[in-house]
């Protein structure tokens, strides 16, 4: 039986996910790398992109990740992300409605600071939008 490596992927509303897998791919802002059993301790950023766990059998989740980081110890991989969003929960309408949303939130602003927090919002869901259109 293979080593396998302990992983978990927390963002601030939950765990996501704990357990032994084989790998995880993470898109580090210096690049994306897989991580397996025994790997160099480091510590990493993570931009917006696309979160391969690679469980043992070869079953893949994929999760939308957008900023925080990864560190890699003796104990496993830990991912903290700013926002996780597994691709099997994804629901594309609503997506589409809050994309439609945020884009009227930006065009109806007037006070400065609502207006930059709109934009902020509205590039978040377009990062999200661009790494789907990447894996679909």
């Amino acid at each position: 039986m293979a080593e396998l490596l302990h992983f978990e992927l927390v963002s601030p509303e939950r765990l996501l996910f704990s357990g032994d897998v084989e790998n995880v791919t993470i898109p580090g802002s210096e690049g994306e790398m897989t991580v397996f059993v025994r790997h160099a301790p480091l510590i990493a950023t993570l931009k917006a992109g696309l979160l391969v766990i690679r469980k043992e059998g070869g079953a893949e989740d994929r999760v939308f990740v957008r900023g925080g980081f990864a560190e890699v110890n003796p104990q496993g991989l830990t991912v903290l992300a700013e926002e996780a969003v597994p691709l099997a929960e994804f629901d594309r309408a609503a997506f589409e409605q809050a994309l439609k949303d945020a884009q009227e939130d930006v065009n109806d602003a007037t006070d400065p600071e609502k207006k930059r927090k709109a934009q902020e919002h509205l590039d978040n869901l377009n990062q999200l939008e661009s790494v789907l259109q990447r894996v679909a």
